[in-house]
């Protein structure tokens, strides 16, 4: 008898933090904002947020059970990398999944989206209300919250769509939703990954003087992408030491070398303020070398070009970093 009533004071601490959570009058986690693709269902409240610039994940594209090797796992796991923004809502205990499933599945079709995989209940496969749950509940949603997550797993329904931006790049949308229990509220939970260039010069490496020297030997020009800049700024950071000091080598271990300074910009901007921003950066870099590195400035010509000579396309970030650069050209 007492291992029963032991047993029950067990499952009771367990269910505890589970306890039914009205729904909140604003939404818990604040100063955040839907998503700009997909609203949330009218009268739901945010309870989890989490954002990240670029990572990675695995968003499950096919239903869920036991595998060969005796483990539950997906038939299909779609991974993902890009901005990745998490939501998680609860929404009152007199709506439906079928209603708020049904209303996110006709504004990602009027977005363009296309349904890649969906389910509801057992459909899904066995455990995979379970899955959802164990995911979510590692800290991302606010308190009692995440207990929609937990009661309705098993009334739940899943859909993941994909489509494609204005700017051609991909977009991934996860929706998962599980039903009221009682007096439970519901939940849901957006996962969406866009598909995106990872924002790289976070570690810069620089050509060696022996490589600027093959390359003015091939070509007669150089482009340099460790000479930086704060946006919209002329003054040379101090990242740029490494750079700036295989510049002075080669022009120190070639004395009768003379080369224009170009400074470049991509086209955002006006074009008057990009040539006179692009000027004032060569001239920058000519003044550095000159002070720092002892380089005869009469050897160094600056010329401010702005968006006049690209690389590449200026219609994405990745085409538009590469435009950004500093070329010594060889006069």
């Amino acid at each position: 008898m007492r291992h029963y009533q032991a047993l029950a004071i067990l499952l009771c601490a367990a269910a505890a933090p589970f306890a039914q959570a009205k729904m909140p009058a604003e939404d818990v986690i604040q100063g955040v904002q839907d998503h700009p693709l997909l609203s949330r269902f009218d009268g739901a409240k945010l309870v989890g947020y989490g954002f990240k610039e670029y990572d990675e994940t695995t968003l499950p594209a096919g239903k869920r059970g036991r595998r060969n090797e005796g483990e539950d796992g997906f038939e299909n796991l779609i991974k993902l990398e890009g901005r990745y923004t998490r939501l998680a809502y609860n929404f009152p205990n007199d709506r439906s999944t079928l209603e708020v499933m049904r209303n996110y599945e006709a504004a990602l079709q009027k977005a363009g989206l296309k349904t890649l995989f969906a389910c509801a209940k057992e459909e899904c496969g066995r455990t995979f209300g379970s899955y959802w749950y164990q995911r979510l509940s590692n800290n991302y949603i606010k308190g009692s919250y995440v207990g929609p997550f937990n009661f309705g797993r098993e009334n739940m329904r899943y859909l993941l769509a994909k489509g494609t931006r204005p700017d051609g790049s991909l977009v991934h949308v996860a929706v998962y939703v599980t039903a009221p229990v009682g007096k439970q509220n519901g939940g849901i939970h957006l996962a969406i990954v866009e598909g995106k260039a990872m924002e790289t010069g976070k570690v810069t490496a620089s050509l060696n003087a022996a490589d600027m020297a093959k390359s003015i030997a091939a070509d007669g020009k150089v482009a340099i992408y460790g000479v930086l800049f704060d946006t919209d700024k002329a003054d040379v950071k101090p990242d740029s030491k490494p750079a700036l000091a295989e510049m002075a080598k080669l022009l120190q271990q070639d004395p009768k070398l003379k080369v224009f300074v170009v400074g470049h910009t991509d086209n955002q901007g006006t074009l008057a303020h990009n040539i006179d921003l692009s000027q004032k950066r060569a001239d920058s870099v000519v003044k550095v070398l000159a002070a720092d590195y002892r380089i005869d400035p009469k050897r160094l010509s600056p010329k401010g070009i702005a968006s006049y000579a690209p690389v590449a396309s200026n219609d994405a970030d990745p085409g538009r970093e590469k435009n950004r650069r500093v070329e010594l050209v060889k006069q």
